[in-house]
């Protein structure tokens, strides 16, 4: 054994809680006292555990070696941003969000609203399997709708979010659904099985407390009056038409079809820049830079000027930034055995259905937290507690499904996890203004946990008197 190897070891508990204090606390004096740009606060996180790592016997090499690693790993969110930023740019200059927007207000009840923008991002996510791409197309209008109408813009970004991630959870073609299946080495549709026991009672929950809210809280009569004031904006400012809508019924189809995402929101961002050339009397090359640069209008009305001067690459640089930092983060907390050493406390604790369920949980929350990323949430909620499954006779089925709550949907919850960025930059509203409003995500965390603790729709491989004596968790980490 070399002596490398030999001077390296887990964490002790002093040095993990040292870094968890020292990350919330440099969040909060960094975001809350001082004002200073998250970004520079993560970025800072970054020496803490680096002097953690120092003493552990990592070199700054190695560490460096995991900051790459986890901001590779995160890549294909950081890709997807960029595209998404181009895409609602020219989506909103060629007209296509605008018609949504004037067409969705003409058919839409603003009772029912909020249901509607749920239902209808949980369609566009099932049917596509990314809630990046839900939230930037149709979850942008849905946002311009439940403005027209005078509902709180964090109530309608809850609604569209809460239905992004149904897809994201439950589609076949989605690649956090296909990851955690595949790294809990369990079936994908059997995955798939086993989420409805939880993500269908969630559905219809949510579902009732977004209609019955609508039901309750909407001023019909003021709505509908803010509403037509709205569309007699766009339609005065844009060219609003039916075949307005053909690049996002293409893109839509696209993903549908299992086409990689990035070169068909890419795609999908050129079809934009030729509608607006086509029909918003834009010259091509005008068109064309609004990819980078977003679209900027100057309607005097001012509610339409702060809907849709947005969009480019250049409006998602800071987002971009953010993420990439998080990413570095984890990489971070990954390599030198830091979050590995958390999960290893839980285990410890966990002897029982309910107690594992929650440490999965845990460790999915805690990936997102301090890895800032759904594949990060994934990784650390499946590999470092699947053995406690095995141990207890536990279905992987159990394993994949609890994964995907305490990793999936809990990614748009953490304002500097990809998702979380994502969705506040996109929809143009703070992460902690939508997060008492993710209804489906929050129940399915909630009906997960019941589960756990009152044994119900938890498998096992063998009857609890074949059950094996519990092995001591180091012995499955170490």
């Amino acid at each position: 054994m070399s002596l490398e190897t030999t001077e390296k070891r887990l964490p002790y508990l002093s040095e993990v809680l040292f870094v968890l204090i020292s990350f919330v606390l440099i969040m909060f004096l960094f975001i809350v006292q001082f004002e200073i740009p998250i970004q520079l606060a993560l970025l800072t996180t970054w020496f803490v555990i680096m002097l953690v790592g120092l003493r552990i016997g990592y070199k700054y090499k190695e560490m460096q070696d995991g900051i790459l690693k986890g901001i590779y790993d995160g890549s294909e969110a950081v890709l997807v941003l960029i595209a998404v930023g181009a895409l609602i740019g020219t989506w909103i200059a060629g007209g296509i969000v605008p018609s949504i927007i004037y067409y969705g207000l003409s058919i839409i009840n603003p009772t029912i609203f909020l249901l509607t923008a749920f239902v209808i991002c949980a369609i566009t996510s099932l049917a596509t399997g990314t809630s990046f791409g839900s939230a930037g197309t149709a979850g942008i209008a849905m946002i311009g709708i439940g403005a027209s109408f005078g509902l709180p813009i964090a109530l309608v970004a809850g609604a569209v979010i809460s239905g992004c991630y149904v897809g994201d959870k439950l589609s076949p073609l989605s690649d956090t659904t296909v990851m955690t299946a595949s790294l809990s080495k369990v079936d994908l549709i059997e995955h798939i099985k086993s989420m409805l026991y939880v993500s269908a009672p969630a559905f219809l929950i949510a579902g009732a407390l977004f209609l019955t809210t609508g039901l309750f809280f909407v001023d019909g009569s003021g709505s509908v009056e803010q509403a037509q004031q709205t569309m007699g904006a766009l339609n005065e400012y844009f060219n609003i038409g039916w075949y307005m809508l053909i690049p996002a019924v293409v893109v839509i189809g696209l993903l549908a079809l299992r086409m990689p995402s990035i070169p068909v929101i890419i795609f999908g961002a050129l079809l934009g820049a030729v509608w607006a050339s086509l029909f918003q009397n834009m010259s091509f090359l005008d068109a064309f830079n609004i990819l980078y640069n977003g679209m900027s209008i100057s309607s005097g009305v001012e509610f339409i000027d702060n809907l849709l001067n947005r969009g480019g690459i250049t409006f998602m640089l800071d987002v971009i930034v953010l993420i990439l930092f998080a990413l570095g983060v984890g990489g971070l907390m990954e390599k030198t055995g830091i979050l590995r050493a958390i999960c290893v406390q839980m285990l410890n604790w966990a002897n029982d259905a309910g107690k594992t369920t929650l440490t999965t949980v845990l460790a999915g929350f805690f990936g997102n937290f301090f890895g800032g990323a759904a594949y990060v949430s994934i990784i650390t909620a499946s590999k470092i507690t699947e053995e406690n499954y095995d141990r207890l006779n536990i279905d992987r089925r159990v394993l994949s499904r609890n994964t995907e709550a305490g990793g999936t949907v809990m990614t748009p919850m953490v304002p500097w996890s990809d998702g979380g960025v994502f969705m506040a930059a996109t929809l143009g509203v703070a992460t902690l203004s939508y997060l008492p409003f993710l209804w489906f995500n929050i129940l399915v965390v909630l009906i997960t946990l019941l589960y756990g603790f009152t044994n119900r729709f938890i498998w096992y491989t063998k009857s609890a008197d074949d059950t094996e004596k519990v092995i001591p968790a180091e012995k499955l980490v170490n």
